[in-house]
């Protein structure tokens, strides 16, 4: 997670082959309380970092890509049970 901009981009691009416009490439650490978000929106690159101070993160530890909606991303973002919504982004089970 000591990774910054120019880093996470290379790997995204080693491992894609390109980084996407409108696209979001998301890092966690093992412990699932870290997480970093690199987005290209079509002008440039922006990194966030957000860390939970309780809890954690209902991420999927594991190589591979997973695509998310906007209310799991948005969950995801949160620290909630992304996995878990129900249409129209309503959580029912935690």
């Amino acid at each position: 997670m000591r990774a910054g901009t120019e880093t996470i981009l290379a790997r995204v691009v080693q491992v894609f082959g390109a980084a996407q416009p409108h696209h979001g490439y998301l890092f966690a650490n093992r412990r699932g309380t870290r997480m970093k978000v690199l987005v290209h929106d079509g002008h440039g690159i922006w990194l966030a970092h957000r860390r939970l101070n309780q809890g954690r993160f209902h991420w999927r530890i594991g190589r591979g890509s997973v695509e998310l909606s906007r209310p799991q991303f948005d969950a995801l973002i949160l620290g909630l049970p992304w996995k878990r919504l129900a249409d129209g982004g309503v959580i029912r089970i935690l």
